[in-house]
């Protein structure tokens, strides 16, 4: 008896797109996107990096045929910073007519501070995503740097599950961002992208 492969294969086989739309203050956001953009990109996925205080109209198509967006924003006074929260208000067209509706979500932040209530930040991007009836990805890493045999330099050193979480003291620029940190954007990215191929494939085969 012969057999055939699901002729949702050769979709499955398509890279996923991911959209990481995103705000920088000072540019260490900035290097934490093109962390996730290599990240992904690793995995063969179509990456586009959207400015969301720079946003066109194109863009925003961008992020409508996306499989996956990855949201990015400084912590500024416990949650994101005021231009991402207008992107994220501008977002309500998309709520309207359920645009973003079973895309797969993600975020990251940074902060002066080891905590900085970064986490307020990641919570607001999952909400977001939720409102959009997406499906957010968390980090998929245990917490680093919480032993005597640890190191700052193990991924996820700041104990973030949610999403990426990085630090960067306040007196340093961009290149003062933390390997570690951008290490654990990389993985994000690669973790989303990994993880848009995966839905893709099972919602083609679900299709056939």
């Amino acid at each position: 008896m012969t057999t055939h492969a699901p002729a949702a294969s050769s979709a499955a086989a398509t890279p996923p797109v991911v959209a990481i739309a995103y705000h920088s203050g000072f540019g260490h956001t900035a290097v934490l996107a093109e962390a996730v953009r290599e990240g992904a990109a690793d995995t063969r996925a179509t990456v586009h990096l959207v400015k969301v205080d720079e946003i066109t109209e194109a863009q925003w198509e961008l992020l409508d045929a996306a499989d996956a967006i990855v949201f990015g924003s400084p912590t500024y006074m416990g949650t994101a910073s005021g231009a991402f929260h207008v992107f994220a208000e501008a977002t309500s067209k998309r709520w309207a007519t359920r645009a973003w509706q079973d895309k797969l979500a993600a975020g990251f932040t940074n902060s002066g501070a080891k905590s900085g209530d970064k986490l307020n930040t990641l919570q607001f991007f999952s909400v977001l995503a939720a409102q959009h009836g997406m499906h957010w990805i968390n980090l998929g890493l245990p917490s680093g740097w919480h032993s005597t045999t640890a190191s700052e330099n193990d991924l996820n050193r700041l104990g973030f599950y949610l999403g990426a979480g990085a630090q960067t003291d306040v007196d340093r620029g961009p290149d003062g961002v933390h390997k570690a940190d951008i290490a654990t954007a990389v993985h994000l990215g690669r973790r989303v992208a990994a993880q848009a191929a995966v839905y893709a494939a099972g919602r083609a085969a679900a299709a056939a």
